[in-house]
């Protein structure tokens, strides 16, 4: 048993039946796609507001960097050990079947919670829209039960439209992805040449009000660090990039070039748009739901407001279609290994793509996302893929032990010492997170091994071998 759970998977490239069809510039988009949402549009301004100040531009920095280190290692990992399982596949070579199974257990919860999530923020921006143009939806129709209504339909449904879009193909999603983000960078450049304008520097002092870190009576932290840890989630999705291996026209140049290209420019833009942000209204102002559109307004801009909700609409819409397209390959690489249902490997021979887990997936999100409040939830993500960065950069260099001679189109420079900085700085994040986002995380991780030792240790293909 002790030895069994820690059996490694054999690394592969056979013909999988997903097409290649992803170019570096496709996957460039998809980074950025996924990355810039929430963090810009929404979370910038509340962790200036509560936690960090204008100095909330360090806090982009910290988060970049710990971001940085573990990109490195995803690409030296996609580019050597390849699938479509991302850090799932990576610590099934490395570390071994039970690592590996709670890494994906973590990211199912990552992504799934993530697209459901974003599902009710992109509703309540879509129903804002709505009412603008006289047309907004009756309020039982986009709260929950627990909220008061009777379903949030524009957030249900809005999964349904993404489910049928990944259905069709991994091509026209890429085609969907890229004209969205085009309309959010147009929406960004808009506000930074109005506010580069309009910065007012006293609106910078203090620099940094709360600190480093500090810790409330509550339990609530402030500071600098505490605002990285939250602002982290700004940079959640580049990983997903890792997802599309087997899609990609030359996954050993291309992933690399597709996760790192996405990272560099989105921590560019965070930071640009972080300080411009606490430079035109005092940081006590940012503290609401949709801070660079109440910055604009507090201008006098208000048709650049109105632009930038349209911009915050394309935003989520892209965050959730990519996540919820790397969702859907890891439970299809945990299917093809048996340690979740195989009916759910199975890969449409006409969309080459695997239907079951979208419609699956997508129903189940839908769901949720209409019936359920998922705040509370919402603080599991980042913990879950800050786990999942400290083994891949762990990975690296137990790979580089295990098998030195493997081929790596990409290596990690400076190794062992990058790996090393992305563990530390992304373990650093995760002391920084409240006790009960480490509790609920404890519960969830309890409830995978549970799975894990009643049915995935049995049917594991490793297992059947």
């Amino acid at each position: 048993m002790a030895l069994s759970i820690f059996r490694t998977k054999p690394i592969e490239q056979a013909d999988t039946g997903l097409k290649r069809c992803l170019s570096a510039f496709d996957l460039t988009l998809m980074g950025i796609g996924a990355i810039i949402g929430t963090g810009i549009f929404v979370l910038t301004g509340i962790a200036a507001a509560n936690q960090a100040g204008p100095a909330v531009v360090l806090s982009f920095v910290i988060s970049g960097f710990a971001c940085a280190f573990a990109a490195l290692a995803y690409s030296e990992m996609a580019a050597a050990v390849g699938g479509c399982g991302s850090a799932y596949g990576y610590s099934y070579v490395a570390f071994g079947e039970v690592v590996a199974w709670v890494i994906g257990w973590i990211l199912l919860l990552e992504y799934s919670v993530s697209v459901a999530a974003v599902a009710n923020g992109w509703s309540g921006y879509f129903n804002n829209a709505l009412s603008a143009m006289g047309m907004g939806l009756p309020e039982a129709l986009t709260k929950s039960p627990e909220l008061g209504g009777i379903i949030n339909l524009p957030a249900a449904t809005i999964i349904l439209v993404l489910m049928w879009m990944l259905i069709i193909g991994v091509r026209q999603s890429a085609q969907l992805n890229t004209g969205m983000v085009f309309i959010k960078v147009f929406t960004i450049i808009v506000f930074v040449s109005i506010a580069a304008f309009n910065v007012h520097p006293e609106n910078w002092e203090p620099f940094m009000p709360y600190g480093w870190f500090n810790t409330l009576p509550d339990g609530k932290t402030t500071g600098v660090l505490a605002g990285a840890s939250l602002v982290f989630f700004a940079y959640v999705g580049f990983d997903a990039v890792s997802t599309a291996v087997e899609e990609a026209r030359n996954p050993q140049r291309d992933v690399p070039i597709g996760i790192i290209g996405s990272l560099v420019f989105c921590t560019v833009i965070y930071i640009i748009v972080s300080g411009l942000l606490t430079g035109v209204v005092p940081y006590t102002k940012l503290g609401v739901a949709s801070p660079v559109a109440e910055a604009l307004k507090l201008m006098g801009y208000k048709w650049a407001s109105a632009l930038v909700s349209t911009g915050v609409i394309a935003g989520l819409t892209t965050v959730m279609l990519v996540l919820y397209y790397g969702l859907t390959r890891i439970i299809l690489a945990m299917a093809r290994d048996g340690l979740v249902s195989p009916y759910l490997s199975k890969v449409n021979p006409y969309t080459q793509t695997p239907v079951r887990v979208i419609v699956i997936t997508g129903v189940i999100m839908s769901v949720a996302a209409g019936v359920v409040p998922l705040g509370a939830l919402a603080e599991l993500v980042n913990i879950g893929t800050l786990a999942a960065f400290v083994l891949v950069c762990l990975g690296v260099i137990v790979l580089r032990i295990r098998l030195p001679h493997l081929h790596r189109p990409f290596k990690n420079p400076l190794n062992p010492l990058f790996p090393v900085l992305g563990m530390v700085s992304c373990g650093g994040l995760m002391a920084f997170l409240p006790h009960t986002t480490w509790l609920r995380f404890m519960v969830w991780l309890t409830i995978g091994l549970i799975v894990y030792f009643t049915y995935s240790i049995r049917h594991s293909k490793l297992a059947r071998k």
